[in-house]
């Protein structure tokens, strides 16, 4: 008789995907709330693998990706996690569960040999796990050793190494060399619903991902003025939210017919003042999608001084039409700084297509810069009593009915 077949014993090493978390580690009471969805949003982007052999788990202040069949396909894996806010950085390496020093300088050796890039490393150790009987210098200092040691030319250099292994004791022991950014923030959801004005331009979209990366799930709204504007302009602020998707997901958007809105304020609003009536007019239909969406704030791409309807006194009079919160994430920012984040996210190629948005094609030469609130408010009361409320209400009603 043959003998029977034993399974073979798990390996004791192999390839896994360490995660880092930043500021949410520092949320003390909230932080077992934000672990939740940072690790909830990895389990959901992995799911397109479609293998089951892949869990997620949290070990003492670091989520961990492993193949329970054995080693990771990292290069799988990678992209589709790498966009989730919350997340600091992502560490390619390998994890054992060895724990005699011995072995974890043999396994050190192997992973870490062919990863020297120059002459000089060092070794920077974390002993999480304080059961571990050597101090973090002491498992740096002997796996530095067995290194220096083992690899001809190598050089220790504490202070200004090329390159730097690193070794982490937790319930199990890991190794890596380098990390892969992440986006940092919070998790995307965790702050709460806002609305967000998105235009066709450049500044919109990138405070969007901003308000997201703080938390805020957004509710994107576009203003659609035809036929002063092309219908391109929408597959443009689509292609927008597309770009958008690798941060927030698919998000739907919701079109504001303002055609209407604009004919009847340019006929009953001094042209210097037109620009800001139309903005408040855009606030008061976001807020009434706002209170329908259970939303919390507003959320604009102003930046302070950009335009004439942004200076300091233009904003605070297009402020008092929403009693929300309105998020400015570019506020303090030049554009070059802007476009350096449109660029990096994918949206600028997308931003800077020939198709005019709404405000574009109704701004007056001289818009007036400097506005008194009160005057702009007592002056809209006048029109909202006339009609322009009722246009208001049925603009956001057709925005929440025909997503």
């Amino acid at each position: 008789m043959s003998n029977p077949q034993t399974t073979p014993p798990p390996p004791t090493t192999k390839r896994i995907l360490l995660v880092k978390y930043g500021e949410v580690a520092l949320r003390q009471g909230n932080r077992g709330f934000y672990e939740k969805q940072i690790m909830d949003d990895i389990r959901r982007r992995i799911k397109s693998l479609h293998t089951g052999n892949i869990r997620v788990f949290r070990e003492q202040g670091r989520f961990v990706i492993e193949d329970l069949s054995g080693d990771l396909d990292t290069d799988a894996v990678l992209p589709l996690v790498q966009t989730i806010f919350g997340c600091i950085a992502f560490c390619v390496g390998i994890k054992t569960t060895e724990r005699e020093m011995g072995a974890l300088r043999q396994i050190a050796l192997e992973f870490f040999r062919d990863k020297l890039r120059g002459g000089s490393f060092k070794v920077a150790s974390k002993r999480a796990d304080k059961r571990f009987p050597l101090t973090s210098q002491e498992i740096s200092a002997d796996i530095g050793e067995c290194l220096f040691d083992n690899m001809p030319g190598a050089r220790v250099d504490l202070h200004a190494p090329d390159t730097v292994f690193h070794v982490e004791v937790r319930n199990h022991v890991y190794f890596y060399v380098t990390s892969v950014g992440g986006e940092g923030g919070l998790p995307y959801g965790s702050a709460g619903r806002g609305v967000l004005l998105l235009s066709g331009g450049i500044d919109s979209p990138v405070a969007g991902y901003l308000a997201a990366k703080r938390g805020v799930s957004l509710i994107p709204l576009y203003f659609h003025s035809p036929p002063y504007v092309s219908e391109r302009v929408t597959d443009k602020v689509n292609d927008l939210l597309g770009a958008l998707a690798p941060y927030t997901g698919v998000i739907p958007l919701r079109v504001v017919p303002f055609t209407d809105i604009q004919l009847y304020l340019q006929e009953h609003v001094p042209a210097e003042k037109l620009t800001i009536f139309l903005k408040r007019a855009m606030m008061h239909i976001a807020s009434h999608v706002a209170a329908a969406e259970k939303a919390l704030c507003l959320i604009t791409g102003d930046a302070v001084g950009q335009v004439a309807s942004q200076t300091l006194q233009s904003l605070a009079a297009v402020n008092s039409a929403t009693p929300l919160p309105v998020l400015r994430p570019l506020t303090t920012m030049d554009k070059h700084e802007i476009i350096a984040i449109a660029r990096r996210i994918g949206t600028f190629d997308i931003s800077i297509r020939p198709f005019e948005d709404c405000c574009t094609l109704f701004v007056a030469k001289h818009p007036e810069n400097k506005p008194n609130a009160q005057v702009i408010e007592r002056m809209e009361s006048r029109l909202m009593e006339i009609g322009l409320r009722e246009m208001i209400l049925a603009a956001a009603e057709h925005a929440l009915t025909r997503s």
